[in-house]
């Protein structure tokens, strides 16, 4: 028999949907369930590349880890790595297949990929007591439910239940949810059993009227209210904190071990891929990471990271113009200390000969490093070990680039020249012998009387943060009826919520009418006080405690540590990104505007990595030329 599951959806991009995701894994595998994550389709430019040599979503690979599984290409089929605003590379099965526009793959590629998710997610359902998936953006984006292969197109598919998961810190959470409810139709309003309120700040007990009043319009119960943690950012997809530190402990910098703190400046380039890289560099008590986008921010900083990126000539034209690359020359001239990775690497170089991914042809690099770079339309995937600064490195590849290396000091299959070091290896940092090594050789180079931490494990970090996941769930959550939805579904005779989606040309399960199974109360207004679902006691209280266990807000949960957690008016301090959904669906934003941004906790996602993706891209003419260089054959 296969497996029960779960699928968390969102009611935007940035609802935490990956981090919530990764938190039920770890309360799950802790209570001895076999368990394991899935994403039918994530668009994100922080990628993992598994022991087999597949490619996926590093949040996929994180919610492994939270799992403790071993990440395989069966849980991120499907990857879309964008290389501009108008087209995305298409990973199928850990395997690049082409470019292609967003017209071109919500034209019909997309839904033609439908057999190929189940079959990925029915393997695991063959192997696991539970798999949970994660969403895209919402799965109220009307405009491509004909096409949705990652939010209730997999859920109805699989039949899972769905739990929607929203941003209370932002606003407008009972809009939304009511909001996301009210746009699907009928036989996918079916699946929604309830909802999930994540970074709540204040006295849990003022949310208990809405979640009440909620209940009582839509018929379906919040299982917890997670309130908001700091530090808790954890391998997202794409997008930016200000403080990376948070990535890995808590945002309260911890003192240097030596006598000064090491400061370091990463170049936002634009389509910045793997940013992750530096987290390991945060987590050392006294090393600050920043990213940066004018020259004037190199002046004070001991290191200077180029990390990776998907548009290696784009982001050589970007440091040019933002006169970062001659603050880099001037660097290097002055043996202060450099390192570039991956696309970083490439840029350091003497030469990019592209005609893969930018088709720039013959490139000048910033020659800084006696490398030669030229791209190949084959993409390398590997997980090297090796060894630099006398200790073992492990690491791994993800590019197009072939680097020609023509002297310098061997480094990770790059080379070093004096203060500057260039690799394709991406992780390589999270190795914490070579890192801190890496960190002495920075700190004399830059004349700091820094001295790294010798017990900083970046591996055991991590896992606290996971296990701070888990235990979010487990305190702030009912655990109880989560498990009740994994295992036996959503909830039968959940009402219908009109209006339902809207009516149109090719529609899948279009308006009220629409879905074989739909309620009978389709089309009307739910009762204000409607019947408990099956399966949801309700001792005859207040409407709230009609919703399975007691209201979050109630006294019952008080005692699960949903306690006063701040004041409402520290809201403002989750930042969030400014601008629409809508923009943020479609394309990335030049990262280096977004550099001083904290999210505070966590979510796992934000700029090019929502979804549903691409999906306001493909606009007329878009990326025409892309669609001509995809192996369709593969898809």
């Amino acid at each position: 028999m296969s497996g029960g599951g779960l699928l968390v959806a969102g009611t935007t991009s940035d609802a935490g949907k990956s981090v919530v995701t990764a938190g039920i894994c770890r309360w799950l595998v802790r209570r001895g369930v076999k368990v394991a994550p899935f994403k039918a389709q994530n668009m994100s430019l922080n990628s993992f590349v598994t022991r087999e040599g597949a490619e996926i979503g590093r949040a996929q690979a994180m919610q492994a880890q939270a799992a403790r599984v071993e990440p395989t290409a069966l849980m991120n089929p499907v990857l879309l790595k964008p290389g501009s605003d108008r087209s995305s590379q298409v990973v199928l099965m850990g395997r690049p297949v082409g470019e292609m526009s967003a017209r071109g793959y919500h034209g019909g590629r997309q839904e033609a990929l439908l057999g190929t998710v189940t079959d990925c997610l029915e393997q695991l359902r063959s192997t696991y007591d539970a798999v949970i998936c994660e969403g895209a953006g919402s799965p109220a984006e009307i405009n491509l439910r004909r096409t949705d292969i990652v939010n209730m197109g997999i859920a109805r598919a699989a039949r899972f239940p769905v739990l929607v998961v929203g941003d209370i810190d932002r606003g407008g959470v009972f809009a939304s949810f009511f909001g996301t409810t009210a746009l699907l139709s009928a036989e996918d309003q079916s699946l929604v059993a309830g909802y999930l309120v994540n970074k709540f700040r204040g006295d849990v007990s003022l949310l208990e009227p809405g979640l009440d009043m909620l209940y009582g319009l839509t018929g379906r119960r919040t299982y917890g209210v997670l309130p908001y943690a700091h530090g808790l950012g954890i391998d997202e997809e794409d997008g930016l904190r200000v403080s990376l530190r948070g990535a890995v402990r808590e945002s309260v910098v911890a003192p240097p071990h030596g006598e000064d703190v090491l400061r370091v400046a990463v170049c936002a380039v634009p389509l910045m891929s793997n940013f992750t890289d530096v987290d390991a560099l945060a987590a050392e008590p006294g090393v600050v990471v920043r990213f940066v986008d004018r020259a004037e921010e190199l002046a004070d900083a001991d290191l200077v990271v180029v990390p990776g990126t998907r548009g290696t000539v784009k982001a050589l034209a970007w440091l040019r113009e933002r006169g970062l690359a001659e603050a880099l020359v001037r660097r290097a001239a002055e043996g202060r200390p450099v390192l570039g990775i991956c696309g970083g690497f490439q840029v350091l170089g003497e030469r990019i000969e592209d005609e893969v991914e930018s088709r720039a042809g013959v490139v000048d690099g910033l020659g800084l490093l006696p490398v030669r770079v030229r791209f190949d339309r084959a993409k390398t995937l590997a997980r090297p070990v090796g060894s630099a600064l006398g200790e073992v490195v492990e690491g791994y590849e993800i590019h197009h680039g072939v680097a020609d290396v023509r002297g310098g000091e061997p480094f990770l299959d790059g080379c070093r020249v004096g203060a500057v070091w260039g690799t394709h290896w991406h992780g390589s940092l999270e190795s914490d012998a070579f890192r801190r090594r890496f960190l002495e050789e920075v700190a004399r180079a830059a004349g700091r009387r820094f001295v790294p931490a010798p017990d900083t494990c970046f591996g055991v970090l991590r896992e606290e943060q996971l296990d701070r996941l888990g235990d979010l769930v487990e305190e702030h959550a009912d655990t109880d009826a989560l498990w009740r939805l994994i295992e036996g579904g959503a909830p039968r005779g959940l009402p219908f919520v009109p209006p339902g989606a809207p009516s149109g040309p090719g529609d899948v399960g279009a308006g009220a009418g629409a879905g074989a199974g739909a309620p009978e109360s389709r089309g009307t207004a739910p009762d204000p006080a409607p019947q408990s679902p099956e399966g949801l006691e309700n001792p005859g209280s207040a409407p709230a405690k009609g919703q399975g266990v007691e209201n979050p807000g109630s006294a019952g949960l008080k005692g699960q540590g949903l306690e006063n957690r701040g004041s409402a008016a520290s809201r403002g301090q989750g930042v969030e990104n400014p601008r629409s959904t809508a923009s943020r669906d479609q394309e990335l934003e030049n990262p280096g505007s977004a550099a001083s941004r904290d999210q505070g906790v966590e979510n796992a996602g934000s700029a090019a990595s929502k979804g549903p993706e691409l999906e306001n891209a493909g606009s007329a003419g878009l990326g025409q030329e892309a669609e001509q260089h995809v192996d369709e054959e593969a898809l």
